[in-house]
């Protein structure tokens, strides 16, 4: 008998245009949201980058310092209750991303994850230049649940290769992608990387858009979809490799998908067909000392 291995991820865009008319409301309908996902099948929940900027109008008005703002009320008031109401047994959120103060003073943007009842978070590790006021994060965590190794890499820091390189021979499963963008050119960006991210380390990769009008410093204009992407392998070949939802321009919108860790093991132990995941820390790019030669005639 085959083992069942196969999880069902809901993809979920949000708008955070002003909804609610408190923190608490607005922490209420997101974690309603989730609930609603995971009572209907989903295992786990993606939901896009910058999703609790929706917070800024309701707490920030006029001042100077947003961000700040927001990180002390989404971890000192809202979070407590939201480990409470997301904290359950083999399900898991991935909650976008939120500005977070680090013990040094500096301000990351931050993905909480709950997982299993336990919580840990995610930094971006490479900014837009519109992220002046962050800091880069510096670790890239890989956990584990219900037997797959998960990554979350988010948004421009999928369009990096180098990060990617860094991956290989690590034998990920899935990477989950918050992201946010104004244009369709960063969409595009985004998730076409997202799919080579896919093809070259042999994992599945699911992005989340934020989409919509936000009254925010930080966003205003966004639009996106959600998507994932698997393997071009021939175990592979009877399963759609890339599914997505049209480009929404605002609302909340959602994507069920499925993924089976079978396919990605069956892969994994072919070595007769053509696989660029099969290329390790040793043979690629990245450790391999290949040289670049420059034509030096004009």
């Amino acid at each position: 008998m085959i083992e069942k291995k196969d999880i069902t991820i809901d993809l979920l865009t949000f708008d955070p245009g002003t909804r609610c008319s408190s923190t608490s409301l607005f922490a209420s309908d997101i974690v309603e949201r989730i609930h609603c996902s995971w009572d209907s099948g989903a295992d786990l929940v993606l939901l896009p980058e910058f999703t609790w900027m929706g917070l800024e109008p309701l707490v920030a008005t006029h001042h100077k310092e947003p961000l700040q703002i927001i990180a002390d009320v989404f971890w000192n008031q809202l979070f407590p209750e939201l480990q409470k109401q997301l904290s359950r047994s083999q399900k898991t959120v991935v909650l976008g991303t939120v500005p977070t103060l680090t013990e040094f003073g500096a301000i990351r943007n931050r993905a909480p994850i709950f997982s299993n009842g336990s919580f840990f978070y995610q930094d971006k590790l490479h900014l837009t230049p519109w992220e002046s006021a962050f800091e880069q994060g510096d670790t890239l965590r890989i956990w584990n649940f219900r037997g797959y190794r998960i990554a979350v890499i988010i948004c421009l820091d999928i369009e990096i290769p180098e990060l990617s390189a860094r991956l290989r021979d690590a034998e990920v499963d899935l990477i989950l992608c918050p992201s946010a963008t104004e244009t369709l050119l960063g969409v595009e960006r985004v998730n076409r990387c997202a799919s080579a991210r896919s093809v070259e380390l042999g994992c599945y990769v699911a992005v989340s858009h934020l989409t919509g009008m936000a009254d925010s410093s930080l966003i205003d204009i966004s639009l996106g979809c959600a998507a994932l992407y698997s393997p071009s392998q021939s175990a592979f070949h009877k399963t759609s490799r890339h599914s997505e939802t049209p480009v929404y321009e605002k609302g909340d919108h959602s994507l069920r998908v499925t993924v089976d860790k079978y396919l990605l093991d069956v892969t994994r132990r072919m070595r007769v067909e053509t696989n660029p995941a099969n290329l390790g820390l040793s043979s690629a790019g990245i450790m391999r000392p290949i040289r670049i030669d420059f034509d030096q005639k004009k």
